[in-house]
């Protein structure tokens, strides 16, 4: 035990299960899943406001064209510094060129953030430095989409030094010590020996290299790359991930001692820390939230496929009663959709 369990940071996870198209003529706007991260990260913000950030990954993107968005923010109100320069980024592109306002299509290859799977997390700094480098989400590149992997979370890793020492006897040379670093790596290692297990396959089948990325790309195996990399974990955590191509995950420790969310219907699949959050923003009601069961992952393949697999089995249950009742407050089962509203300006989000 390299540390004690801690309490900190709340998630949220959207994904689009509808072209974007489709959000813009019935909400009006293309940026439905930008707005609803805003208010998922306003209504969490008691979870950690040390730092806030978020990634969006744009699905079916050609080569070249810029598909992963990340920003990230330690300022003094963090939420709305990102979303102050989301605004001004979108501003200055449909001021340079108005044509975008009518064509989705168009946004999606010149704007950034516009995308289909957008992560977002604010920041309880009890642990590591209150600096840049420390605020998630946390993003690994490689040229080849699929090993692309971001990730977030609501954690403490208690064997911290033990996975860092079963990172270095696999041959890796992480650049430092923190949790956040290491758990990444190790699920980006398993990523990797995941996707040359998956190319041998379909070298032997005859495909090139070009011809086997999409293939390998919808044979991504989500669950057994987090049962691998979850095996030696231990603390309390609430994982989100986001893999370049567009599969998505969020994984629970097996004891139950971070909280986690979800709701899904036929227009989009979320994943918050609190209930209430996910209630208010899509106006749903206290029962079609469930909650994540312990040991298990929500995975969203990029095909929109959603499923529970259990990847840890189930312990003692240890819900942090510090997380229900420091993060909680009395009026979230009956607060009001209607008294949300979004402080990103109308009638940029055309």
């Amino acid at each position: 035990m390299s540390d004690t369990i801690k309490h900190e940071c709340g998630i949220a996870l959207i994904r689009l299960l509808k072209p974007l198209e489709f959000y813009k003529e019935k909400y009006g706007s293309a940026f439905y899943g930008i707005n609803k991260m805003y208010l998922m990260l306003e209504k969490q913000h008691n979870r950690g406001q040390d730092g806030a950030g978020l990634a969006s990954i744009k699905l079916d993107m050609a080569p070249g064209e810029r598909y992963i968005s990340r920003i990230r923010s330690n300022a003094q109100q963090p939420v709305q510094d990102i979303f102050s320069q989301i605004n001004e980024r979108i501003n200055k592109g449909f001021k340079a060129n108005p044509t975008l306002k009518d064509d989705v299509a168009q946004q999606k290859r010149e704007l950034p953030y516009i995308g289909e799977v957008i992560m977002g997390h604010v920041r309880y700094g009890t642990f590591g430095k209150n600096s840049i480098e420390s605020v998630h989400p946390f993003l690994r590149e490689n040229n080849w989409i699929y090993r692309n992997l971001i990730m977030a979370g609501n954690f403490n890793m208690t064997n911290a030094h033990e996975l860092f020492q079963n990172l270095v006897r696999l041959g890796q040379h992480p650049k430092d010590k923190t949790d956040t670093v290491i758990v990444m790596e190790g699920v980006g290692h398993f990523l990797d020996d995941e996707v040359e297990e998956l190319y041998r396959s379909l070298k032997e089948e005859g495909f090139s290299k070009q011809q086997a990325s999409p293939f390998i790309a919808e044979r991504l195996d989500i669950e057994r790359i987090l049962k691998r990399a979850a095996k030696y974990w231990d603390g309390g955590y609430a994982m989100e991930g986001m893999f370049g191509h567009g599969d998505a995950f969020v994984l629970r420790d097996p004891a139950g001692i971070r909280p986690a969310f979800y709701y899904q219907d036929d227009e989009i699949v979320v994943v918050a820390s609190e209930r209430p959050a996910i209630q208010t923003v899509f106006n749903v009601k206290y029962e079609a939230v469930q909650e994540l069961p312990p040991g298990n992952a929500i995975i969203i393949k990029k095909n929109g496929e959603v499923t529970l697999k259990e990847i840890l089995t189930p312990t003692v249950r240890k819900a942090c009663s510090f997380e229900r009742i420091y993060f909680s407050r009395g009026s979230d089962q009956a607060t009001s959709p209607s008294a949300i509203r979004c402080m990103l300006p109308k009638d940029i989000y055309p």
